[in-house]
Formats: C-alpha cells, sequence, structure tokens
C-alpha cells in the first residue's frame, strides 16, 4: 500500500485558514463545490469539482503537497504528490 511521504513534514499545529472561502472563485464569480485547506500555507481553495479546481491549482504553483477537506462534519487528508488518502 503506497503511503504519503510528505505527513511528517507538515506544521504543528495546522496553519489557520487564511479564508473561509476560495478567494480564487470570488475573484471569478464563481461558487466553488466544496472547500479544501492547504496544510502547508493555509490557503483556502475549491475543490476538483469546481470549475476553478483551485485547489490542486494552488498545489501546483505552490508545490505544497499535503490539503484536507474544509467541509464540515468531513475529516480527511489528501496527499497530490503521492496520490493517497493520508
Amino acid at each position: 500500500m503506497k503511503q504519503c511521504t510528505h505527513a511528517d513534514a507538515l506544521p504543528h499545529p495546522e496553519p489557520e485558514a487564511l479564508n473561509q472561502t476560495c478567494p480564487e472563485c470570488l475573484r471569478d464569480g464563481t461558487h466553488p463545490v466544496q472547500l479544501r485547506l492547504c496544510l502547508t500555507c493555509g490557503h483556502v481553495g475549491c475543490c476538483d469539482s469546481s470549475p476553478g479546481r483551485h485547489a490542486t491549482e494552488h498545489h501546483e504553483k505552490s508545490g505544497h503537497p499535503v490539503m484536507r477537506t474544509f467541509e464540515p462534519g468531513e475529516d480527511w487528508r489528501w496527499c497530490f504528490v503521492d496520490h493517497v488518502l493520508v
């Protein structure tokens, strides 16, 4: 089973969210489907089901490897680099 090689390097405690919604969606006038929190810097971006795919875009531009869901009642993390749940 493949494992995430980045989780141990994440900051503790995890960063505070910089926003409560996706700022790129607000800028573009689109609606985020679900939100994701970057566990390196606290950027909030929309998921790949959203028109802008801003969480993935953030990873591609920043190289930050792991995000977690920013949805109430959900608790999971995803490593973009290793393509696994953390």
